[in-house]
This record gives C-alpha cells, sequence and structure tokens, in this order.
C-alpha cells in the first residue's frame, strides 16, 4: 500500500494523444511529511503517520502540537495514518506525487457534500402527494409505521441529516501527474466538495 492526503481542487478536461477528451478531478497532493512511522515490532502493525498543510501551532492544542514538536517538525493541519505502507521512508521525510505513475488505478477516500437537514422527498426521493383541492399532504413523510407495532420500526426513511458520510471510489485512473505544482489529474469525480480533504491509496 502507498498513499497520500491531498485537497480537491475541482473538475477540468484534458485530451489524451490520440484526441479523446477526458473529464479529469485536478488534485493538489502533498507534499506530506511523515511524522511517525508504526512498525511490527513496536506497534503491533507497519504504517506512516502523514501531516498536510501546514498551519499556525497556536490553532493546535497540546497533545497535537507535542507530536510535531517532539521530533522538530512544522506543525500540520491534516494528519492521517496509512497502514502497510510499502515504501521506505522515514519520520520527517517528504511524500511528494512522484510515488505515482502516470496510467495508474487509485482509490481515493474522501466526505460527500453535506446537504443539512433535509425532507423525505428530497432525502430518499419519495413521491410527493396531490397539490390540489386543499391536500395538504404535498410533502409530509406520510405513515409512519404499522398500528400493532405501536412504534416506528428500524431502517424507516425519514426526514434528517443528508451527506457528509466518508466514500471511497476505487480503479480511478490517474491521467497526468504535475510534478512542479503537485497535482495530480484523475479521470472522473471524486468525493466531496471543492477544498476537501482526500485520502489518494494504491494496493501494490
Amino acid at each position: 500500500m502507498k498513499g497520500l492526503l491531498g485537497k480537491k481542487l475541482g473538475m477540468t478536461q484534458v485530451f489524451r494523444d490520440n484526441g479523446d477528451v477526458v473529464s479529469v478531478t485536478a488534485i493538489k497532493a502533498g507534499p506530506c511529511v511523515v511524522i511517525q512511522k508504526k512498525t511490527e515490532e513496536k506497534d503491533g502493525y507497519n504504517s506512516l503517520k502523514l501531516g498536510f498543510e501546514d498551519i499556525n501551532g497556536n490553532k493546535l492544542n497540546k497533545p497535537e502540537l507535542g507530536q510535531f514538536e517532539s521530533r522538530n517538525l512544522e506543525p500540520k493541519k491534516h494528519v492521517r495514518e496509512i497502514r502497510d505502507f510499502t515504501a521506505e521512508y522515514d519520520e520527517g521525510d517528504e511524500v511528494t506525487v512522484d510515488l505515482f505513475e502516470e496510467g495508474e488505478k487509485v482509490e481515493v477516500t474522501g466526505f460527500s457534500k453535506g446537504h443539512g437537514f433535509t425532507g423525505n422527498i428530497k432525502r430518499w426521493n419519495h413521491s410527493t402527494g396531490p397539490k390540489t383541492h386543499g391536500s395538504r399532504f404535498y410533502r409530509a413523510p406520510g405513515s409512519v409505521g404499522s398500528t400493532g407495532a405501536r412504534r416506528v420500526l428500524k431502517g424507516h426513511k425519514l426526514p434528517g441529516r443528508m451527506g457528509k458520510d466518508k466514500s471511497t471510489l476505487k480503479n480511478l485512473e490517474i491521467v497526468k501527474i504535475d510534478t512542479d505544482r503537485d497535482v495530480l489529474l484523475i479521470k472522473g469525480s471524486v468525493p466531496g466538495p471543492d477544498k476537501n480533504l482526500l485520502t489518494i491509496k494504491k494496493e501494490n
């Protein structure tokens, strides 16, 4: 496994050598700093803890800041751990987009767009009621259970929070890598809005 943290910049399109146009998502991937290296002997498993995006240390609490100060590293806004990292890195090393190659297939994890508290019509695509003759039942949720149960059964589709769920898309192709600007162009869309934190991984 190898991986990198990034931030979604938006979508655009590029032309392949054969003239085909491809919709891609631009991701500012890295550079990430290795904050901690965990090993099987000491921690029970192998992983790398990566930090991404600089941040003022005053915005972190003491435990968060301590993991950087103890290793003489600059504070980072985002910290994620990637297990079974195959590439050889040590604490303090920098991980860049050179980790990947054009044409590789990766999986991208992020949080989907949040829509707040929504009704059952928008959240579950339920049908509306009649609009005429004063039905007063245009967007109401309707029945919530049988009279015999005397309760609402689990899993019933009702209004509630929509979106902002952890989502992973697999088998996404890296179309182009811009090493000068640390940008990955990945075919298709990825979860979440622009500026959303993403984790890009590839299994070896």
